[in-house]
This record gives structure tokens, C-alpha cells and sequence, in this order.
């Protein structure tokens, strides 16, 4: 298996983890699952960690078998691979969700990137409504474009 091929199965991996985690917020978190989900949308957070945490290891868990079967089955298969795409994905939910949106870790507080402004927002409006219907933004990485024009147009009129 060639380099480019092995870069090509994490890249598709990590971009089709996009509409996994999209599906599974809307369908699962959203839906018969919504008891580990619903603190996440209260106002007053329990403390550092909430049962919402609990899909952390829900998603790790096929990451972690495909990494057990792909060092089992050698290099030349795409099961490590795909395992990488997720874990990388997984990477950048914690580092956009927990750390850039929600602030559990104090850093990239400010920032004038029309795509993370636009990410916030998103994000902001799926938290609006604490029930668990009538949602909307789904997605962590890719939103609405609306959001991203906002948030354009929101750093525009800051220089002017």
C-alpha cells in the first residue's frame, strides 16, 4: 500500500466522521440516548466532566479495535488507517469542541478566523434550545454556510 493511499484512507476517514458525528449527535444524542446527552445542555455544568463524556468512549472504541485488527493484520490492510482517520477526528472534536467552544481548557479563547467564529455561532444555536427536539447545527467542523458569512461579515465591520 502505497504512502498516498494510506494519506487518502485517514483523509476520507477523518471527513466521513464528520457526517458519522453529524448522524449520531442528531439520531443518537438526540434521540434514545439522550439521557448521557441531555447534560450537555444544561446551563449549570455538574463539574469538569458530564455523562456526555461518555461518547468519548463510545467513538474510541472502534478506533481502538481497528488499530487492534490493522497491527494484527499488518500495514498492507486499511483497518489501522481508517482507526488513524477516527482518532485524528477525534483529536480535532476535542480541540474545537471542548477546548475552543465550550473553554473546559482555557485556551484559544479569542480569535478573528471567520471559520472558527462561524463554528461558535453554530454551536451557540444548537445550545439554545436545552430540549432535546427541535435542534439544530448538528455538525462540528462543517456548519451552515450562513454562519460562516455572519462571522465574515461580524470581523468586517470590526475593521471598518
Amino acid at each position: 500500500m502505497s504512502i498516498w493511499t494510506i494519506i487518502g484512507i485517514v483523509l476520507f476517514t477523518f471527513f466521513a466522521m464528520e457526517f458519522v458525528a453529524w448522524a449520531t449527535h442528531k439520531y443518537v444524542m438526540h434521540g434514545f440516548l439522550w439521557s448521557l446527552h441531555s447534560d450537555h445542555h444544561k446551563k449549570d455544568h455538574y463539574g469538569f466532566l458530564e455523562r456526555n463524556d461518555t461518547f468519548f468512549l463510545i467513538f474510541a472504541v472502534p478506533s481502538m479495535l481497528l488499530f487492534i485488527i490493522g497491527s494484527l493484520k499488518g500495514l498492507h490492510t486499511p483497518y489501522l488507517w481508517i482507526g488513524l482517520g477516527i482518532l485524528v477526528y477525534g483529536i480535532a472534536y476535542f480541540i474545537v469542541h471542548e477546548v475552543f467552544i465550550h473553554q473546559r481548557i482555557k485556551w484559544l479563547k479569542r480569535t478573528n478566523n471567520p471559520y472558527f467564529l462561524g463554528i461558535r455561532k453554530a454551536h451557540k444555536v444548537h445550545h439554545k434550545r436545552l430540549g432535546k427536539e427541535d435542534g439544530e447545527c448538528f455538525g462540528m467542523l462543517w456548519v451552515p454556510l450562513k454562519y460562516f458569512r455572519e462571522a465574515r461579515k461580524a470581523l468586517a465591520n470590526q475593521n471598518v
